[in-house]
């Protein structure tokens, strides 16, 4: 089998929604909606190993702390183990009062009647029926006329309706699924919502949930806002109505969908964190709600450690979540390109001289801060890196700052480092590098030893110490204008190592008194080549010292 060469023989394209009045492009997400976990039961029956109690315990654990309030805790007529994780939810009382769980079935008498009886003794819970409604489904699966499946819809909202009066002690919600909507007729999905709620007869203080659900993604996003926009105009007493997107990924765009489905009308998130669910998955909550947070919308749920979150999950999954997962995948906040590393660098400058709190971060829609990470682990270093990268990561990792045109001269040995490696470059690589480049290991050519700097009668400065050479202490002095005029004119006498300064930089490696400082100095040796000197010493004028040694030791290997 081969793709076809005209695929429009055996796929038809999805017809458009007739709503020449939408309003949803025009609106904006301003506020959080409701959100639903289907981690433990939708996202359970999608494992290749389903999770057993304990795994279920942790992830609900999870949710509770993560901030989710109502919860679709499992689908107890499918078997014993959901069913006895569920009434010991209950028993156990390890329920919050402000978290409310919910539980799936069929509309079918006896799963329904299994269903409320493992919530008995619940203070408050949802019971979510659903049937599927499309055309498909009606001919190929059930074989019924639209008429019978809207019964079967009538039929278990009868038996919802019974069982609630029967449980009197808990506070009873209902949800009611016209599953596979997304392929349904709007006007049949609405037909049969409406007699669902002609049966449990909702409120405005105690709505009906509608969810509905993209079973199939089969359009564009947009197609979906138009569906949901055009059920919530048509449905009988809106504000009786609480309506719950429930999007699937099959096109890739689930979570768009989502996020327009909200701008269309909806009330109510259901999903999956990071997406687990059926084939390629169920809406990601974690995205859809930090989505929000970086357009300055509080969504409600707390994401801040969400390393230890991403790794509950996969313990539970037994899935790994992909290293470009949005928000939390282990490369998300990471650049190997020299512009974006470059970009970055730049963007964290700016920011320390920001005035208020606004993030404007070049390629980093969030500040990674805020959800736990590092920024350590923003920029990265590989044979395609420029050299912004690895001054980013000696910056973060040592303190220092080079000038520009030493990270030029720099980037070259990193360069020839990676390209003999073949890999990613860590912050150890480069600081090895770095001291060999720049002679600060030990032993070297020329070594301080001890030195005094004093003033002459006629203003120079006169440089007196001892320098090893080749471990041989010898005492040296010198005379210049300031203190690296002084070294570099005692090199010259008494070691006939030339050298002139070209410029000279310094800073702080960190803050406080006990801050160590660093020395750069640009240099010209006898050949005209530049040779760069590099000192680091809790003393800035010792650094300043070490930094012409620097060079001078890169010379004299020369």
């Amino acid at each position: 089998m081969t793709m076809l060469k005209n695929p429009g023989v055996k796929y038809r394209p999805f017809p458009p929604i007739n709503l020449p009045d939408r309003q949803w492009p025009s609106r904006v997400i301003d506020k959080a909606p409701r959100w639903l976990s289907t981690d433990l039961r939708d996202g359970n029956q999608a494992l290749i190993d389903p999770m057993g109690a304990e795994k279920k315990s942790r992830f609900f654990d999870l949710l509770l702390k993560v901030g989710v309030k109502e919860i679709e805790v499992g689908f107890p007529a499918s078997g014993a183990t959901d069913f006895d994780f569920i009434s010991g939810l209950v028993k156990s009382g390890r329920i919050p009062s402000d978290v409310t769980p919910q539980v799936l079935t069929q509309s079918r008498r006896d799963l329904i009647e299994t269903t409320f009886a493992s919530l008995e003794g619940a203070e408050k819970a949802i019971v979510h029926v659903y049937n599927a409604v499309s055309p498909a489904w009606r001919r190929i699966v059930f074989g019924m006329s639209r008429e019978e499946i809207k019964q079967i819809a009538i039929e278990g909202a009868k038996v919802m309706r019974d069982q609630a009066a029967k449980y009197h002690g808990t506070d009873w919600h209902f949800e009611y699924s016209p599953e596979t909507f997304s392929t349904a007729e709007v006007d049949f999905s609405v037909e049969v919502c409406a007699a669902v709620m002609e049966v449990l007869q909702p409120t405005t203080a105690k709505p009906i949930i509608f969810n509905l659900p993209a079973t199939v993604e089969c359009a564009t996003p947009n197609v979906y806002a138009d569906q949901v926009e055009l059920f919530s105009r048509s449905i009988p007493d809106r504000d009786k109505v609480v309506i719950s997107l429930h999007t699937h990924n099959d096109r890739g765009t689930g979570i768009a969908a989502c996020e327009l489905g909200l701008m269309a009308g909806g009330d109510r998130v259901e999903g999956c964190l990071f997406g687990n669910g059926e084939r390629t998955g169920n809406c990601d909550l974690v995205t859809v709600a930090l989505n929000m947070y970086t357009q300055g919308v509080d969504p409600g749920l707390d994401f801040s450690d969400i390393d230890a979150i991403a790794k509950t999950v996969e313990y539970c999954n037994q899935l790994p979540i992909h290293p470009r997962h949005p928000y939390v995948g282990e490369l998300v906040y990471t650049s190997f390109s020299g512009s974006h590393q470059d970009a970055i660098k730049k963007g964290f400058a700016a920011r320390e001289q920001q005035n208020d709190e606004a993030w404007e971060m070049p390629y980093l829609p969030i500040d990674p801060a805020d959800l736990g990470r590092s920024y350590e682990a923003v920029i990265r270093v590989n044979s395609q890196s420029g050299k912004g990268g690895f001054a980013w990561v000696l910056e973060q990792d040592q303190g220092l700052k080079l000038p520009k045109k030493m990270q030029a001269h720099f980037s070259g040995h990193v360069q020839n480092l990676a390209d003999e490696v073949g890999r990613e470059l860590f912050a150890d690589d480069i600081w090895e590098v770095f001291q060999r480049t720049y002679k600060l290991s030990t032993p070297q050519h020329f070594q301080l030893v001890d030195y005094e700097e004093s003033k002459a009668a006629d203003g120079t400065r006169v440089f007196a110490g001892k320098i090893a050479v080749d471990d041989k202490e010898q005492t040296v002095s010198g005379r210049g204008n300031g203190l690296i005029s002084s070294v570099v004119a005692t090199l010259a006498e008494s070691f006939g190592e030339k050298l002139e300064v070209k410029d000279y930089s310094e800073h702080a490696m960190g803050a406080g008194s006990d801050a160590r400082a660093a020395a750069y100095v640009e240099c010209i040796g006898p050949d005209g080549k530049t040779i760069w000197g590099v000192g680091i010493d809790e003393d800035v004028a010792t650094a300043s010292v070490r930094a012409v040694l620097s060079a001078a030791n890169g010379l004299a290997r020369a």
